[in-house]
């Protein structure tokens, strides 16, 4: 696009904007305000060191035009004022709230974001240090995150205005069910996996006395001489079920990592990221989520059930470390080791389940990460399914020789990959503008821009940033689907 139809474009959406206000509204659509900034394509860009004078920044870009600035050029830039975070490296994005909340790493804040306002609202507060995986439920009400150094999963209540560090030494990665009502927490190296409760008063006296008075299942309740929450291990090995039947063993996990959700709400999906975490066997574990929902007086059913013994399992040789839900269907990605020249490699793989009948189709070769993760997932245009990774320079495919690149586009309609090439350096965020054909990426601390049609890279010189790009996330997407998903 030339400057003289981008000027002309841009001064169109301006007659927009000045129309919508003229006709006394403020509001563009699904009843949501006309932000400070005017723009109504909206990526907002998690910036690490971008001056000697701040650690941290959220700017936003004018995804329509692809620019940093107004059409002008003034303003120069749009920014979240009020953001003071250290290295943010994640923005939990919740466009349908017209909030988000971005974590920052080099101080452990937790940063609201209003996104009708352009400001930030503060930042959670009862964390206990840095946290290596944090998630905030999406009506505000409580926020789970697993601190590693410091061994304790810590929720912090809003409801009741009080924060609870469970002890769970290794704990390293929490997810948390779209509905906001069930968590589950992950030790590295382990092979099991829990949840935490809320406790009725009953409870919490009876829980009153210490580990002595507690359920077998658990393994941490807080306030010991008052407990408000409890953390429960997923497989209590001795549980006994109202029937009286015992089930002896527990469920077999295989180095879990991370879980995802049925569109329906009632069914988490573990992942066992298995030989790429040290395990043996990559699959994927079906858990009901009733019996795990951690709101007073609404679990419904006991751990374990028939449903979630070991049986009810999906294989996926070609890893599990991360996954996305699409209805019927579940896209897991993993890595997969192999052994190159005397030395262990790792390949990436992503694997399409059915979730109508829970079966795994064929490894489909992808881009190249870190085992055991992080990679980042989200769907956008054009059937197409993008799926970011790190340190993909140390895969298989550079070892060998082979062209890689970090980012792979996997279209959902007929299962072909593209590997974007060439290496850009990690990829550690994506954003999908829905409507508009193309997504945002943050690679090697600096954002791009491709087409969903066929992967192409768009012209970016407009939304380069000072500092270093580490997320990106298209805040005035329609649906809080719209959401990477770490």
């Amino acid at each position: 696009m030339n400057k003289r139809s981008l000027c002309i474009s841009a001064a169109a959406a301006l007659a927009l904007a000045a129309a919508l206000a003229g006709c006394g509204t403020t509001n563009y659509f699904a009843g949501r305000n006309l932000p400070p900034s005017g723009l109504l394509y909206r990526v907002v860009v998690a910036i690490q060191n971008p001056s000697a004078f701040a650690k941290g920044s959220l700017q936003i870009m004018d995804a329509y035009y692809d620019i940093r600035s107004g059409y002008t050029g003034k303003p120069s830039s749009f920014s979240i004022t009020g953001y003071s975070g250290a290295l943010p490296i994640t923005i939990q994005n919740m466009p349908e709230e017209q909030l988000g909340e971005v974590y920052g790493s080099g101080d452990g804040s937790f940063t609201s974001v209003n996104y009708g306002k352009e400001n930030t609202g503060g930042s959670t507060s009862g964390l206990n240090g840095l946290s290596s995986s944090i998630f905030i439920t999406r009506n505000q009400s409580y926020v789970f995150a697993a601190s590693q150094a410091s061994h304790v999963l810590t929720v912090v209540d809003h409801v009741s205005n009080n924060s609870y560090p469970l002890s769970l030494p290794g704990v390293y990665r929490v997810s948390v069910n779209p509905g906001g009502s069930m968590a589950l927490a992950f030790v590295e190296n382990s092979n099991y996996a829990y949840y935490p409760v809320k406790l009725s008063s009953a409870q919490t006296s009876s829980y009153s006395g210490g580990p002595a008075t507690w359920p077998k299942a658990a393994v941490d309740c807080e306030p010991q001489n008052a407990p408000g929450w409890c953390l429960f291990q997923a497989q209590s090995p001795d549980h006994v079920d109202s029937t009286g039947t015992h089930y002896g063993a527990p469920l077999v996990f295989d180095r879990p990592v991370k879980a995802v959700f049925s569109t329906d709400g009632g069914t988490a999906y573990v992942l066992n990221c298995g030989p790429e975490c040290g395990g043996n066997h990559a699959s994927v574990s079906i858990l009901p989520v009733g019996p795990m929902i951690f709101l007073v007086g609404q679990p419904s059913g006991l751990l374990p059930t028939n449903a979630a013994l070991a049986s009810a399992t999906i294989a996926t040789p070609g890893g599990a470390s991360n996954a996305l839900v699409d209805s019927s269907t579940m896209y897991v990605v993993g890595q997969q080791p192999q052994q190159i020249n005397g030395q262990t490699l790792y390949g990436g793989n992503l694997t399409v389940v059915n979730l109508g009948n829970n079966t795994a189709g064929t490894a489909i070769p992808i881009s190249d990460g870190v085992p055991g993760g992080p990679s980042r997932m989200i769907e956008a245009d054009n059937n197409t399914l993008w799926i970011a990774m790190t340190k993909c320079n140390n895969g298989v495919r550079a070892a060998t020789g082979q062209p890689y690149g970090c980012l792979t586009m996997f279209n959902t309609s007929n299962d072909t990959v593209t590997m974007l090439e060439p290496y850009l350096g990690d990829a550690t965020g994506i954003a999908a503008v829905t409507g508009l054909n193309k997504i945002y990426t943050a690679e090697g601390g600096q954002v791009y821009i491709y087409t969903t049609a066929d992967g192409t890279a768009l012209d970016n010189q407009y939304v380069t940033v000072t500092g270093t790009a580490y997320d990106v996330a298209y805040i005035d997407a329609t649906s809080d689907a719209d959401n990477t998903v770490y």
